[in-house]
């Protein structure tokens, strides 16, 4: 009977040239049948492990009390494997190795695809038996067949465990596809699924990176969501975490007694401000791992984009790093080429293996082509995150609102840059927790000025161009920062000044996808076109969208407390201008006044004057109007 479970030396070939894109097939634990000469097929699961320093490896487990079966090395390869008669799914299990100093150590399967509730940290033998249904398939042709860059994007980013603590990836299935598709996103962000041992981490301290969280359900629980959410039209983002790891002893780090998944040096495998571990990026089966780790999520999950964490940990080799605390590359230099080799050859591979997916990369450097072709030297991703727009507007809207006048260029710099990547606007979890306070709360003043300017603030960044993501629980101004062990402040939303903003979220992204003038061109400098970057004095913005086929918006925000009734501009063509959004009316819990219920009529200048013709508005205070052109 085979001993291994129909695993050979030469199908590890690829894992350990660094070219094997779906090693989880081949490493881990499955349930396998093989032939018996004389009872025929027998079933059992066979457990697989890269362990190459190890002097001896047992897979242990509820199967044999806990004792220890010996494993082999599969001849010509580091992994050590056995298949074991009658183990099927459901069955817990670790591996205990031995290192060269005879010391022993139990440890969590590094591919396994299910593991125990936290604080246990045994893996799990798992096989899904989810049937995707045929509109999943629909879904999977019609994003294959979508140009995301030019489609509708606003995402909704969302931590599973604390939406509606409580929840199980079922009930979330029966709850959040609904709230999402009601409020108008296009897409959901997930915070970590992957298994993680500490709440507090957020999910981004992996210690199961195959692995969905079984604190909220099974792998085909967390099917079932996915499912649910793309049956309602909401695409699925989920962060991804290669920049780093956590050192629990039971996980990947010092895996088999040496730095087999880090490097050895301190200087280049552990990450001072997180306390992890780095992964060797070099190693070839290292990025057989991180490679077929970041397809299992998009093939196996039908996840529709990955946004990877903390990019800019994995592209220096200083970063945050005392001076003398870092390994130069070959070169002499700060850059990490091995990680760069790394993010384009995945990014590479998933675009060409899965129609329609997207990359993001959470990057908070000037680093170069982050979202340019591999073929063109760039690492290859579809967005960035802008977090240059989002420190300065965070920045400029915690000001009180008479100092604003003498910050101005904060808002308008984001324009100097705004076509050098992809970007998407994020107000994402990172800005709403650590004494950095809420949304709301970053507001000087009373609350009629926090809710006035927060009304603005979200209307300036929906029409601004890039794609908008906004964290659960800002959509309806929650007071308090955000925090995993409480969940969000569900009470208020229905509460004046918070349903307002929850109405004007919904409205907002209505408008936007009907539309195009306020997405189509978000990566192209032909939609976008100032009216007015200068009105300091005013502290008000003003410019024009377009889209391919002409539609214009124009669209002024006023981040005075001071209205303008009569305000003079400029608009790309004469004729009928109707408001279709104004953030004072009273749908949105403001006062009703400074509303241009009539439209707005743009004349023709003086011949040779200019092209544009002259219009004067109601801009509200603390608010924000968009016009859209009707006629000539």
């Amino acid at each position: 009977m085979d001993k291994f479970g129909n695993l050979t030396g030469w199908d590890l070939e690829g894992f350990h040239c660094g070219g094997d894109t779906e090693a989880w097939r081949r490493l881990g634990s499955h349930v396998v049948t093989v032939d018996d000469p004389v009872r025929g097929p027998v079933r059992g699961t066979r457990f697989a492990v890269w362990a190459p320093n190890a002097a001896r490896v047992q897979v242990i487990g509820d199967f044999n009390w806990w004792q220890g079966d010996d494993m082999e090395i599969v001849p010509g390869s580091g992994v050590w494997a056995l298949w074991v008669e009658g183990v099927d799914v459901g069955t817990q299990y670790k591996y205990k190795l031995q290192h060269s100093d005879g010391t022993w150590q139990e440890k969590a399967d590094p591919y396994a695809r299910f593991a125990d509730i936290p604080p246990g940290n045994a893996s799990i033998v798992w096989e899904s038996t989810h049937d995707w249904g045929e509109q999943e398939s629909r879904w999977l042709q019609q994003r294959a067949e979508t140009n995301v860059y030019e489609s509708q994007m606003s995402i909704y980013e969302v931590h599973l465990g604390s939406w509606r603590p409580g929840l199980s990836y079922l009930e979330l299935a029966e709850q959040l596809p609904a709230y999402v598709k009601w409020q108008g996103y296009t897409h959901v962000e997930l915070m970590p699924v992957m298994a993680h041992p500490f709440p507090g981490s957020w999910g981004y301290q992996v210690t199961g990176y195959y692995a969905p969280d079984a604190r909220l359900g099974t792998p085909d629980d967390f099917r079932v969501l996915v499912e649910a959410l793309h049956a309602e039209g909401i695409g699925v983002i989920l962060d991804w975490v290669p920049g780093h790891f956590p050192k629990d002893d039971w996980a990947l780090g010092r895996f088999d007694g040496t730095a087999l998944y880090e490097h050895a040096d301190p200087r280049q495998g552990e990450q001072l401000d997180w306390g992890t571990y780095v992964f060797n990026f070099g190693r070839n089966e290292v990025k057989s791992f991180l490679v077929s780790n970041a397809l299992y999520w998009v093939q196996q999950f039908h996840v529709d984009a990955l946004r990877v964490d903390a990019v800019a940990s994995m592209l220096y080799l200083d970063y945050s790093r005392p001076e003398g605390g870092w390994v130069p590359n070959q070169f002499g230099g700060r850059e990490n080429l091995e990680a760069i080799d790394l993010l384009r050859y995945v990014n590479k591979h998933l675009y060409e293996r899965e129609p329609g997916v997207i990359m993001i990369a959470e990057e908070s450097t000037s680093f170069d082509g982050v979202t340019r072709p591999t073929n063109w030297n760039g690492l290859g991703f579809g967005f960035k995150w802008n977090m240059g727009w989002m420190n300065d507007t965070l920045r400029y809207i915690s000001r009180d609102p008479f100092h604003r006048q003498y910050h101005h260029d904060d808002l308008t710099f984001a324009m100097v840059y705004a076509y050098s990547e992809n970007f998407i606007l994020p107000i994402s979890h990172d800005e709403v927790v650590h004494g950095k306070g809420s949304m709301l709360n970053k507001i000087p003043q009373d609350d009629w000025r926090k809710f006035a300017t927060l009304r603005a603030f979200y209307s300036y960044m929906w029409s601004f161009p890039g794609k908008q993501l906004l964290f659960m629980g800002q959509e309806f101004a929650q007071r308090p920062e955000w925090s995993e062990a409480t969940g969000l402040e569900w009470w208020v939303d229905s509460l004046h000044g918070h349903n307002g903003i929850r109405q004007l979220i919904r409205r907002m992204n209505e408008i936007q996808a009907d539309h195009p003038a306020l997405y189509e061109l978000d990566c192209s400098p032909a939609g976008f076109t100032w009216i007015n970057a200068d009105d300091s004095a005013h502290n008000t913005y003003s410019y024009v969208r377009a889209s391919r086929d002409g539609q214009l918006v124009a669209c002024v925000t006023n981040f005075s407390p001071n209205p303008i009734a009569i305000y003079p501009v400029r608009l790309p063509r004469p004729g009928r201008w109707v408001e279709i959004l104004n953030t004072n009316s009273t749908d949105f819990d403001g006062n009703g006044d400074y509303l241009n219920s009539n439209g707005v009529l743009a004349s023709p200048t003086v011949a040779g004057a200019d092209e544009w013709a002259a219009a004067c508005l109601n801009v509200p205070p603390l608010g924000s109007v968009w016009l859209r052109h009707e006629s000539e």
